[in-house]
């Protein structure tokens, strides 16, 4: 199923006056079975850039730089990695839609090009500006929520699997939280610090 977005003016939870990269410090902790401790703390650098905008929308990218294992390598300890790769996420008025093709860069050229906004799934959206959005993707359940200048996504797996994004008003984002299976691997993180250019 597909679902169509409207013409863009500014989405309030993801926005930018301009293609500068805004950076902020997330703090939370990490999970995993190659981790001795059930959970060890986990600090990242996270980069927003609108790297697109059309009439239409903006498409931003958000990057994710492992700060904890940086200082831990450095007090030569052996650094415990957590990758997170970047998130593409394309931005019109009322939604915002993640980027999930084989060659993110590749897709973001296409859009950019585009004069009107392209179809997306309904599996795709990961905000919204008003009201409520329910879906189900086989044993998936995603939910939408908006509680005060909050966007809450929340997805989850009877196995354990979850996604939870949230997005603030006039910030972006300001939590991620992913995890696999009954706490096999994972992470949480919250923004701690305002946004900085970088």
């Amino acid at each position: 199923m597909l679902f169509a977005v409207s013409a863009f003016a500014a989405n309030p939870f993801l926005a930018a006056k301009d293609d500068r990269p805004v950076s902020a410090k997330f703090q939370g902790t990490q999970w995993g079975d190659d981790i001795e401790e059930e959970e060890i703390p986990l600090t990242m650098q996270v980069v927003t850039t609108r790297v697109s905008k059309m009439p239409w929308g903006a498409i931003f990218k958000i990057e994710f730089a492992d700060v904890t294992s940086r200082a831990r390598n450095l007090a030569g300890v052996r650094p415990k990695l957590r990758e997170i790769r970047p998130d593409y996420f394309i931005v019109t008025d009322d939604q915002i839609i993640l980027l999930n093709e084989e060659d993110n860069d590749a897709a973001v050229k296409k859009i950019s090009a585009l004069n009107q906004p392209p179809q997306f799934k309904r599996g795709e959206i990961y905000g919204i500006t008003s009201g409520k959005f329910d879906y189900e993707d086989g044993l998936w359940k995603t939910t939408i929520t908006l509680k005060g200048n909050l966007c809450v996504y929340d997805a989850s797996h009877p196995s354990g699997h979850f996604k939870k994004i949230v997005w603030k008003k006039g910030v972006g984002l300001v939590e991620y939280a992913s995890g696999y299976g009954a706490q096999a691997d994972g992470f949480r993180l919250k923004r701690t610090t305002t946004a900085q250019k970088s």
